[in-house]
């Protein structure tokens, strides 16, 4: 794994703590090495995970709509930042660029990109891992939903697998890690795929 992808909160009205803990896993990306891939936001979680991992000496690409560039919210100090036509097509490009994916506490965006990666995945169509990182119970009513949908047949049990929810930084990581490890191809398998 050498790219994450963090879906998080650009809202500057939430809770302080999860700015903190938006720049603690900013913090931890640089520390293992990792290219952060993230929404481009210079505000709130987004804005504080980004300099985050540059001040840890990290690096980081931004996907910014140009629609948020013209409201003046782009991260100018992402060591690349790619401007796309709307939020469609950033989504597909942090999806192209990302190994690995992890949301922190979040709102609507942060909704609308999990459920893109999180359908995709129970769908087969990527194996990239899915990690929810939620301390304090955010998703709490998300979890329990996703069940209760489980449970009257409208979504299969194998879509709770392709999601993984963690509380703490170091069991968010670990996670990520553990599974891309367990998908890594080897040599052999990656010449035999090339066309």
């Amino acid at each position: 794994m050498t790219t994450v992808c963090v879906f998080c909160a650009s809202s500057e009205r939430i809770d302080p703590r999860y700015i903190l803990l938006a720049a603690e896993v900013g913090t931890e990306i640089a520390r293992r090495g990792y290219v952060l891939v993230s929404g481009g936001g210079s505000v709130s979680s987004m804005g504080a995970l980004a300099r985050a991992v540059r001040a840890g000496g990290g690096r980081t690409v931004g996907v910014i709509p140009q629609a948020l560039v013209d409201m003046e919210v782009a991260d100018s100090d992402a060591d690349e930042l790619v401007v796309t036509r709307d939020m469609r097509e950033r989504k597909g490009e942090m999806e192209r660029r990302s190994d690995a994916f992890l949301a922190l506490p979040g709102g609507l965006g942060t909704l609308e990109e999990v459920f893109e990666i999180w359908v995709s995945r129970s769908l087969g169509m990527h194996s990239k891992p899915l990690v929810v990182l939620d301390p304090d119970g955010v998703f709490a009513m998300l979890r329990a939903q996703v069940d209760d949908l489980v449970l009257r047949g409208f979504a299969r049990p194998a879509v709770r697998d392709a999601i993984h929810w963690t509380t703490e930084i170091a069991e968010a990581f670990d996670v990520l890690e553990s599974h891309q490890q367990r998908i890594q191809p080897t040599a052999g398998e990656v010449l035999e795929a090339d066309p």
